[in-house]
């Protein structure tokens, strides 16, 4: 059994949604020449180092090449929060904008905008919330109590113990997700048309550049170029998505007592990057700001966290080491109130 958490938690009353959301109003309204050079200085150096990646393959060295696979993956990153921009309606006024801006990133992203943005719509009506917790073996948004991990097998706790641990959850999963499950609408209701639709307009953009790619330089340099950046990309994007919601602090409620700004202030994190970080994963560690108003774009998430100091004092902030830790926090402890690790041993 784990002891209660040694940091201090912050849970006093929260200050209202209304007061909040009132006085942060105008953050939620996008800039469209901020959100167009954005994307801009995000797009170009990414294609361009990619392009220099290929060339250094042939001219330099492959393990220049692959070295630059790590601020390539930071730049897919940051499309990836300009795409999950556009899915909220964040990004610009305009929804094609939205769309057409969406659905660009998704080609390098690898995931299919559409089908991701329906599924992440869902994922912020019940974060954090026991009694309505999503199916479909979801490993990083989820949370079992201790009680009901208890109650499992001793071989379903193993399997569970197993997959999520940090080597399985944090670095070999991811990339599977991203290259190959998003390829497939497996678990997309047959109703959900537009969302199915997305998956193979995706598949078949991705597929169209890949192969541009490969008559153009051959399939080799294409795959040990592509694939890093990628599966980089995936594992930096999991781990970030998974800090978000269950880190040690973590509050987890069942719906008679869950709240959305209640989630917001003490079931999402303030992840407290390095600037470069910061600016690579486009200011989404404010997370917090983010589940209290969807509508803010991603460029002014940190402004509208330090216009309102009832943040600094009520959210849980991370540490970089803190955050790379947080993956060990397993299980929800409803008698303690805490999130807890494994115990040492499956019964």
């Amino acid at each position: 059994m784990q002891s209660p958490p040694s940091l201090p938690r912050h849970d006093g009353p929260a200050p209202s949604r209304r007061t909040m959301v009132a006085g942060l109003a105008a953050f939620q309204t996008p800039s469209v020449g901020r959100s167009i050079a954005q994307f801009g200085i995000t797009a170009a150096p990414y294609a361009a180092l990619l392009a220099f990646m290929y060339y250094a393959y042939y001219h330099i060295s492959p393990w220049l090449s692959l070295a630059l696979a790590l601020p390539a993956a930071g730049l897919v990153v940051r499309l990836f929060i300009i795409q999950h921009d556009c899915g909220h309606g964040a990004y610009f006024k305009a929804r094609w904008a939205n769309e057409v801006v969406g659905w660009a990133c998704s080609l390098t992203t690898f995931t299919p905008y559409a089908l991701w943005r329906r599924h992440h719509s869902l994922h912020h009506a019940v974060w954090n919330n026991l009694d309505k917790r999503p199916t479909g073996g979801d490993i990083y948004s989820g949370c079992l109590t201790l009680k009901e991990y208890e109650a499992l097998s001793p071989m379903r706790q193993r399997l569970y113990r197993a997959a999520l641990h940090p080597l399985v959850s944090q670095l070999l999963l991811p990339p599977v997700v991203f290259v190959l499950v998003y390829r497939i609408p497996f678990d997309t209701p047959k109703n959900w048309r537009k969302e199915r639709l997305s998956v193979y307009l995706t598949n078949l953009g991705i597929g169209g550049l890949l192969l541009t790619l490969t008559l153009l330089l051959g399939w080799k340099p294409v795959l040990l170029v592509q694939l890093p950046v990628i599966a980089m990309a995936s594992i930096i994007g999991v781990w970030l998505f998974s800090v978000q919601h269950r880190f040690e602090h973590s509050v987890w409620s069942r719906q008679a007592d869950w709240t959305a700004d209640g989630a917001a202030l003490h079931g999402s994190s303030w992840l407290r990057l390095p600037k470069v970080l910061q600016w690579f994963t486009g200011n989404i560690g404010f997370h917090h700001v983010h589940h209290l108003m969807p509508r803010v774009p991603n460029y002014r998430l940190q402004a509208a966290h330090r216009a309102d100091p009832a943040f600094a004092a009520t959210v849980t902030g991370l540490t970089l080491w803190q955050a790379l830790r947080a993956p060990g926090f397993t299980l929800w402890d409803e008698a303690l109130g805490a999130m807890v690790r494994f115990p040492r041993r499956p019964r």
